[in-house]
């Protein structure tokens, strides 16, 4: 269910111990006086969501933006994520690894959990029982996971005791993740969706600008209030600058109508995202491909020509 409230401070509801504020402040690609800038000004301006990770090398900066800011640091919703290599996810160092983050973040607690990406060779019950146990202690409110498919979404509710709060993944107009949403919206599991931008390419669609102007809105805008009218998702901006960081919070005064929402839903994006996503031309030759080319090598191969 869907709270509506003042600003960034719309929450999800969803199983867990606390709400998770629908939009929130990502931080990817950020770090130094430039992360703790941002984090900063967000906080300033009533973001109460802030999402960082292991792999981003920033959780010294965010934590100390959030010790400072006039902000409670119960008032902040705060999301890491342990890198999801075998070695780090094996039950121990994954207690020492959330150990590294609360040192790094400065705090007693974190929020919200995850397990960046899932790697095949790792054991999920022990990585799943391991943070069982941090709920246990009282050290992380909720668990959740990222990037992870409708089957090994599948097989970590089947085998955490605590509730699956979220699956963070990209989810956007242009790279629309169906069928995970669709999975998640059916077992209260709420999406938090990363690039909800496409990485600025949206902030310049043409569609979405042209449904923009009938509100005073720019695209930027209609592509992040697109993700909030959607059950159960919440969304995770990027920016460093100020004037946007205030405008991509500037969406709850307005609503998208239905034929609105599904022409979002229809615009076509740059060919990387069309011929990638499920049933595009690059996707099936991934599909072909699948068991003689790793995952790693075609990542590498088609970043290059991207």
């Amino acid at each position: 269910m869907v709270q509506s409230s003042k600003a960034a401070r719309s929450e999800v509801e969803s199983s867990g111990q606390n709400t998770i504020p629908q939009l929130g402040f990502g931080t990817y690609r950020t770090g130094g006086y430039t992360c703790f800038n941002a984090v900063q000004h967000a906080l300033e301006v009533g973001y109460r969501h802030i999402d960082t990770a292991m792999a981003y090398e920033n959780e010294a900066a965010v934590g100390r933006a959030i010790e400072v800011s006039d902000v409670n640091r119960d008032d902040v919703f705060l999301t890491t994520k342990i890198k999801g290599y075998p070695e780090l996810v094996e039950y121990d160092r994954l207690l020492e690894a959330a150990e590294g983050c609360l040192q790094r973040l400065g705090t007693d607690y974190i929020d919200l959990l995850l397990v960046h990406w899932w790697n095949p060779a790792a054991d999920m019950e022990s990585t799943l029982a391991a943070m069982d146990r941090l709920v246990e202690e009282g050290t992380v409110n909720n668990i959740g996971v990222s990037n992870f498919s409708v089957d090994q979404l599948r097989q970590a509710i089947r085998l955490s005791d605590s509730p699956i709060r979220t699956n963070q993944v990209k989810h956007h107009a242009y790279w629309q993740s169906d069928d995970v949403v669709k999975f998640c919206q059916e077992r209260d599991i709420t999406v938090t969706a990363y690039s909800p931008l496409a990485e600025g390419r949206l902030a310049t669609d043409e569609q979405l600008a042209a449904i923009g102007d009938r509100y005073g809105k720019s695209a930027a805008q209609v592509a992040v209030r697109w993700l909030l009218q959607q059950e159960n998702v919440v969304t995770i901006p990027k920016t460093v600058t100020p004037e946007h960081t205030r405008r991509n919070m500037d969406v709850f005064d307005f609503s998208l109508t239905e034929q609105e929402m599904a022409e979002v839903s229809n615009v076509e994006g740059p060919w990387w995202y069309r011929t990638n996503r499920e049933g595009g031309e690059l996707h099936q030759l991934r599909g072909a491909l699948g068991a003689v080319v790793p995952d790693s090598a075609y990542n590498t191969v088609m970043s290059r020509i991207r």
